[in-house]
Order: structure tokens, then C-alpha cells, then sequence
């Protein structure tokens, strides 16, 4: 099984798919910065601008899930899960009114899984979905 940049938790998995079918399709950013700025944040696919710099990490319930350049440079070595815990965030990811916030778990990727994702070559950038 290839190796994934990107993963997500069964509540968090669970909690994407009611928003698919509140919101239709949706795209989650991990963006750098402090407090909520640096939280997953989910979006109707269609309101938000994906940057040209921006890295596509994967898919998750088939969102694509970005992160910013700057950040992927500190978190390339890591894979991340999305995952949902109770409290509400800020902001206008879309999970906020209901008690609820993504957060952005981690580990490191073994010397294998380094060495395939080089293989690979850099993840895309920008709009590639």
C-alpha cells in the first residue's frame, strides 16, 4: 500500500461526510500560523482559493487536504491525521457551530516510507483536483 501524506480519523471521517451532505464537496487547508490558524480548516470546495504555492497533501473522504508551502517544509518528514475533538474553534471552518473542531494529529514517517515518498517526487501544487 502506497504511503499517504494524509489521513483521517473514523470521527472525523464520519463528521466530513455530514458535512458533504450539508455542503456538497469540500477541501480542508492546514495553514501555518498561531491558535486557529494553524488548525485543519474545511471549506466548501467552491469558497475557497486555493494559492499556487499551496501543497496537495491527498485526500480524505475525497476532499483534497492542502497545506501551506511554508508549513509543509517543517512537516514533509510527518504524516498527518485529521481528527474531530470536542470544543468549538473560531474561524469558518464548517464543523465550528457544532461544538466540535478538526485538529491536526502527527507522526513521523519511518526511513522506508521517506525513501518511497522521494521516489514519488514532490507532492503537487495548487489547484490539481
Amino acid at each position: 500500500m502506497p504511503v499517504s501524506r494524509v489521513t483521517v480519523s473514523p470521527a472525523a471521517a464520519a463528521l466530513i461526510r455530514e458535512l458533504h451532505g450539508e455542503n456538497g464537496e469540500l477541501l480542508f487547508h492546514q495553514s501555518g500560523g498561531c491558535c486557529d490558524g494553524s488548525a485543519p480548516m474545511c471549506y466548501p470546495r467552491k469558497e475557497f482559493r486555493v494559492g499556487g504555492q499551496d501543497v496537495l497533501l491527498g485526500e480524505i473522504e475525497g476532499c483534497p487536504v492542502y497545506i501551506g508551502a511554508a508549513q509543509f517544509e517543517y512537516w514533509k518528514h510527518t504524516q498527518i491525521e485529521i481528527d474531530v475533538v470536542p470544543g468549538r474553534g473560531s474561524g469558518f471552518s464548517l464543523e465550528a457551530p457544532r461544538g466540535v473542531r478538526f485538529l491536526t494529529r502527527s507522526r513521523i514517517f519511518s526511513d522506508a516510507e521517506l525513501a518511497e515518498l522521494e521516489q514519488e517526487g514532490p507532492p503537487p501544487r495548487g489547484q490539481s483536483l
